[in-house]
């Protein structure tokens, strides 16, 4: 087939997906599946056992595929610091927090130890591995997040948080996992790696990103309400907030992802700030002019950006399961990572937070694999990676990643529905104040 035609028939596919996904999201909602399943599905139509459409050689393609999956996992953790809401004082706060700490460090220790150990893996390419999946995906999981921000659901925060804060805290152990593989440059004794990779990067890349989104907030209303500038741009302001915070939180040689988490965080704080007197009339101008407004579009704005960014992600990961070869030890370290590694890790980082039994065991359960795994891999992979030791992790990470979304996928319906049934029945701690 040649290459016109592949190009055409790509438009058709997409096109036919993209209307048929729209007219039937309701029902789709209904059943017992995502529409990530879909998207894998039809990745693997087109890819080189089916149409042959879209052809990837993972090693070869490394730059292209991490690009795409960079900006996949930046839009989505900025929408997900535009869903929290909550005062950043409230105790909740501690949930997503060491879901993102405690549980994150206490992952990757046991899957270091399962691929040392377990797999044969050297250390430095265990620990790699354990970065790669101990993170839990913010663009797969939309349907176990907050979709209001005034939801105040310590299951649907938590894991909303969560999402947004280990993508980012997830790095100092990719470095390290580089390091220990003589990719990287942890300093003598390691002190480089705690002091720039982990205390450096981390603090300056939230700072950074929460300045840029007060401050881009602040002018862009100051703009409005002062001197009537700055309207109907608000989709703009959003990528560029993105682009600015990564940007900027890269040239200081800090996490872009926790700045750009953070700058959507900041920038829903704007949202709380009371509207100017001549914006409560009914005048559409003015009332464009209002923070909540400005929240509102860019919410839109970005929920739409994220669903493109899944389908075209997916659909990637969908053809590359007949480019890869897979091993066997995948068919323990799976149940493994999700059944025992998981819930413990859980069990253990929600320690002395108010979450209810329910709420933890679907925390445990729902730590969706998915975009950003394969980010942290095709960024280890363009750092030299060995190819023999890439196609190795790349065989682990992609089995895990399609077991998420099926596995994850079938339960999210059923499961959450039953537990918005009880939740509605009696008080759960998610209901009731600090």
């Amino acid at each position: 087939m040649n290459e016109g035609l592949n190009f055409t028939l790509g438009f058709v596919v997409v096109g036919v997906l993209l209307i048929v996904m729209t007219m039937s999201s309701s029902f789709i909602s209904r059943l017992p599946l995502s529409a990530a399943m879909l998207y894998l599905a039809v990745g693997v139509g087109i890819g080189p056992a089916g149409l042959g459409l879209m052809v990837l050689d993972p090693i070869r393609d490394a730059g292209l595929l991490e690009r795409l999956t960079e900006i996949a996992v930046l839009i989505s953790l900025f929408t997900a610091g535009l869903k929290l809401e909550l005062p950043l004082n409230d105790r909740r706060w501690r949930i997503p927090v060491q879901l993102a700490s405690v549980s994150m460090v206490l992952t990757v220790a046991a899957v270091t130890a399962l691929g040392v150990w377990g797999m044969g893996l050297p250390l430095g390419a265990a620990v790699l591995l354990g970065a790669i999946l101990a993170p839990t995906d913010p663009v797969l999981a939309s349907d176990v997040q907050v979709s209001d921000p005034a939801d105040r659901d310590r299951l649907r925060f938590g894991l909303t948080g969560e999402g947004g804060l280990n993508d980012g805290t997830a790095f100092p152990f990719v470095m390290l996992g580089l390091g220990l593989l003589s990719l990287h440059d942890l300093g003598a004794g390691g002190w480089r790696w705690w002091a720039v990779d982990v205390l450096w990067a981390i603090t300056g890349g939230v700072a950074i990103g929460y300045a840029m989104g007060a401050l881009t907030g602040r002018a862009i209303l100051y703009l409005r309400t002062h001197h009537r500038e700055a309207l109907g741009s608000d989709e703009f302001m959003a990528l560029g907030l993105i682009a600015l915070a990564y940007g900027l939180a890269l040239l200081c040689h800090t996490y872009g992802f926790l700045a750009v988490f953070a700058a959507g965080l900041a920038l829903r704080r704007i949202g709380d700030l009371p509207a100017p007197a001549h914006s409560k009339t009914d005048d559409r101008a003015a009332a464009s002019e209002t923070p909540a407004h400005m929240m509102q579009a860019v919410g839109r704005f970005n929920a739409q950006l994220e669903r493109f960014a899944e389908v075209g992600v997916v659909l990637v990961v969908g053809s590359l399961l007949w480019v890869v070869a897979f091993r066997t030890e995948v068919l323990w370290f799976i149940p493994a990572l999700f059944l025992v590694i998981r819930p413990l890790a859980v069990y253990f980082g929600l320690y002395g937070t108010r979450v209810g039994r329910p709420q933890r065991r679907l925390i445990a359960w729902f730590g969706i694999r998915g975009i950003g795994s394969i980010y942290y891999l095709m960024y280890a992979i363009t750092h030299q990676l060995e190819p023999a030791l890439a196609g190795r992790l790349l065989s682990i990470t992609l089995a895990v990643v399609v077991a998420s979304v099926i596995a994850h996928g079938v339960s999210v319906t059923p499961l959450m529905k039953r537990y918005e049934t009880r939740k509605g029945g009696e008080k759960l701690p998610s209901d009731a104040p600090d």
